[in-house]
C-alpha cells in the first residue's frame, strides 16, 4: 500500500537571514519561494528554491543544529562549478572531487557551518 510519501525538505538552521540569502539566493542561486515570521522583528524562516531541491532556512531555536550535511544531486555539475567561480564570493571557490562516491562531488559549506555536497550522479 501506497501511502503518497514526498520529498524530504531540510530545514537548516541560520543565524542570520541578510548572509543567508547572501548566500543561497545570490551566490548559490535559489530563489525564495516565502519567508514567514510570526511578527517583525522575531525569526525568520525562508523557503528556497532552485530547480526541484527545496530547502528550509530557519532562525528558530530547536529548528535544526548547524553543521549538518545536505546530499543534492544534479545533472551537470561542470556548469554549477563553473557559474559559482564566476561569482564574487568571499573565501569560496569550491573545487571538484572526481573520484567521490556516487559520482562527481562538490562541497560547499554556508556561513552557518552547514554542508552542501552537490552529486553528478554516475551509473
Amino acid at each position: 500500500m501506497s501511502i503518497g510519501l514526498r520529498v524530504a525538505v531540510p530545514i537548516l538552521r541560520i543565524f542570520d537571514e541578510a548572509r543567508a540569502r547572501a548566500f543561497y539566493l545570490d551566490f548559490l542561486g535559489f530563489t525564495e519561494e516565502w519567508t514567514h515570521r510570526f511578527e517583525p522583528g522575531l525569526p525568520a524562516y525562508v523557503r528556497v528554491r532552485r530547480d526541484d531541491v527545496v530547502l528550509d532556512l530557519s532562525e528558530h531555536h530547536g529548528d535544526g543544529s548547524p553543521g549538518v550535511a545536505v546530499w543534492l544531486a544534479l545533472d551537470d555539475l561542470r556548469a554549477f562549478h563553473a557559474e559559482l567561480h564566476a561569482k564574487p564570493f568571499a573565501g569560496m571557490r569550491p573545487g571538484v572531487d572526481v573520484d567521490a562516491p556516487g559520482g562527481p562531488t562538490m562541497e560547499v559549506v554556508d556561513p552557518f557551518s552547514n554542508t552542501l555536497r552537490f552529486c553528478q550522479v554516475t551509473g
